[in-house]
């Protein structure tokens, strides 16, 4: 099983070790090895930016679909084995998942991992790919704002330990649950709730990841925990920026950002018109037009 995960160990540890080195300037032991987590975060979420579009794509893919699997459950409701054959032809025909909100997050899995096995061994004086030697010792004297990153909130006696774990916790669960929120309230059209598979889907993540958090927190190291809140609020903000950017049509949002664009003159009526060469020029509002002169005639 080690040697398996030998490589994300080599990579997790080499990362934080990089971000540890370029900042060797500041001569401040804590602020590298947080510093070196929080890095590990940015470098991971920018390589599953693709995953995230994707993602994207997927749902608003389900939304389209809500009639046809409305029509579905409506026609098959007496046989279930037979109302799920055909919703999976119809995803597998329009090239969408119903799960794919939670590939990011199973993407990120190996490394959650890889990184909690990394920062135990901190603990434990046992050194996990690139971290040993040196590094090993600077790494089991580093503090994330006097905790320990390896120390766990069930695992230390310390008050301080224990409070820095209790606030990143709630930080991690109420991050997870008003990006959740977000996405439910503002990033999706309004659908009928009953027998909504994609709606029920939410409103079971909205709940069950937050309390998930909570309760598996306090077993995650503080480095741990420092990654998931990072991770957690680059989710938020990349999600807050889709969501007023470029939002699912018939959400709040995209009505928003209508009504806005109409307000600017910039919906595709204005634009249209400008492109077949006539261009609508309102007069003014609250000034008098002058009428033109006839010319005499000689």
């Amino acid at each position: 099983m080690g040697s398996i995960l030998n490589p994300l160990y080599n990579a997790v540890s080499w990362v934080m070790i990089t971000f540890h080195d370029l900042l060797s300037f500041t001569n401040n032991e804590d602020l590298q090895w947080s510093v070196g987590i929080i890095g590990l975060v940015v470098l991971i979420r920018i390589i599953l930016i693709p995953l995230f579009v994707k993602q994207i794509k997927s749902q608003r893919a389900l939304t389209a679909l809500q009639p046809h699997m409305k029509a579905i459950q409506k026609k098959y409701k007496d046989d279930r084995q037979k109302q799920s054959e055909e919703m999976m032809k119809l995803y597998k025909e329009h090239k969408t998942n119903p799960f794919a909100s939670c590939f990011p997050i199973l993407a990120q899995a190996p490394i959650f991992f890889a990184l909690f096995t990394v920062l135990n061994g901190i603990s434990q004086n046992k050194s996990h790919g690139y971290l040993k030697g040196e590094y090993l010792i600077s790494a089991q004297q580093a503090n994330f704002f006097g905790a320990p990153l390896s120390g766990t909130f069930l695992g230390t006696s310390d008050g301080g330990t224990k409070l820095v774990a209790i606030l990143l916790i709630a930080f991690m669960s109420a991050t997870t649950f008003t990006t959740q929120r977000q996405l439910m309230v503002k990033g999706m059209p309004k659908m009928d709730s009953s027998n909504n598979m994609m709606l029920q889907q939410q409103k079971i993540m909205l709940y069950l990841f937050p309390i998930i958090f909570a309760v598996t927190g306090v077993n995650f190291p503080i480095g741990v925990l420092i990654y998931w809140s990072t991770t957690n609020l680059w989710t938020w903000g990349q999600q807050f920026y889709v969501i007023k950017r470029n939002p699912t049509p018939g959400s709040p949002a995209y009505e928003e950002l209508q009504k806005k664009k109409a307000s600017k003159g910039l919906l595709p009526n204005d634009s249209a018109n400008s492109e077949n060469g006539t261009t609508v020029v309102e007069e003014p509002k609250g000034q008098r037009v002058q009428p033109k002169k006839k010319k005499k005639k000689r």
